[in-house]
């Protein structure tokens, strides 16, 4: 393989978003494993001093990634995630007002690799979020693994990220004023595996949790596309019923996450390596559903807003894909 290496007089504003996004690819993949062996080392050099009141605080503060987190502006305003965002650049385009005494589920679409768009609209202070729903609080759902971590759930409910569970989800659409927003990656681990350049492939068909979470509470649906996400990385060809993606969904159904062999560029050339592409992210907020509160619902009144939502979710890709870069004769597939 011939390596493109990067120039050397790149400015100093490209090269800071270049480390920008690279430590926030480093903590997402290595993160985990690095807070787990500082405390198996704690505990392994008896530093009781430490392990034992965090443990002890650990114990009471269990239940708080499923009680609206512990979001910290702080945080979400360090100016690294400002060369973050300008890296790709990450967009937030609103299609229409939402209305400030309802609560919201976003279904944010597709999963693509890390969701860099996601977490840059509705985890960092330098998305045009706050500009564009003034008063509204947004709770990214992520997935319930990576929060028992310890030390890294803290860093994860800074940012406004909680739960995806059920629990979870109900808390923060239970706000009896309105005002709060559910933003969930519907596609959920098994999407990213779909996630190549150009394709439009949605796991959806059988996520029907958020359904009914928004007929429970008479939270409304809002589709959201995000386009560019998966122009980020490429994958090694995995297509349904080759051994690899075989492999992948054994390795999903036991440990709860995929495992997609996926590359982009380096740090300092451009062939190969776990740097994203610099490529524009898009993520379009589409026109609310409104859902009428049904304590108990059916599965027919589920199937039925589940319909209209995939309805909805493809005007908006119709809508907006000749924009962004995506073929008219493309059209999004619901598995």
């Amino acid at each position: 393989m011939k390596l493109e290496f990067a120039p050397l007089n790149i400015p100093l504003a490209r090269r800071l978003q270049t480390a920008a996004v690279f430590q926030w690819v480093l903590s997402f993949l290595l993160l985990t494993e690095v807070c787990f062996g500082i405390m198996v080392m704690l505990i392994i050099c008896n530093y009781w001093f430490l392990y034992i009141p965090y443990l002890t605080w650990l114990y009471f503060d269990w239940q708080t990634p499923e009680q609206g987190g512990r979001k910290s502006n702080w945080v979400r305003s360090w100016t690294v995630w400002r060369h973050f965002k300008d890296y790709f650049p990450i967009h937030l385009i609103k299609t229409q007002d939402l209305d400030l005494g309802h609560n919201y589920i976003f279904g944010f679409h597709p999963h693509g690799i890390l969701v860099p768009g996601a977490f840059g609209n509705f985890c960092t202070n330098y998305s045009d979020f706050k500009k564009l729903f003034p008063g509204f609080t947004s709770y990214l759902h992520v997935t319930s693994c990576w929060l028992p971590t310890p030390f890294f759930r803290e860093y994860l409910m800074s940012f406004g990220m909680v739960s995806v569970s059920k629990k979870s989800v109900s808390h923060v659409l239970s706000k009896s004023d309105g005002g709060n927003i559910s933003v969930i990656v519907l596609g959920g681990a098994r999407e990213s595996l779909e996630a190549q350049p150009e394709k439009c492939a949605l796991y959806i068909r059988q996520r029907k949790g958020f359904i009914k979470m928004a007929l429970t509470h008479g939270a409304h649906l809002v589709p959201v596309f995000s386009f560019g996400e998966n122009e980020l990385y490429k994958q090694i060809n995995n297509p349904e019923g080759s051994w690899l993606r075989t492999v992948q969904e054994i390795v999903l159904k036991l440990m709860g996450f995929p495992l997609p062999l996926f590359y982009a560029r380096g740090l300092f050339q451009y062939s190969f390596g776990l740097m994203p592409y610099r490529k524009p992210i898009h993520t379009v907020v589409g026109r609310p559903i409104p859902v009428r509160q049904t304590l108990h619902p059916t599965p027919e009144q589920m199937e039925e807003l589940l319909q209209t939502y995939m309805e909805e979710l493809r005007k908006l890709f119709d809508e907006h894909k000749a924009k962004y870069g995506i073929p008219e004769n493309k059209t999004l597939v619901f598995k």
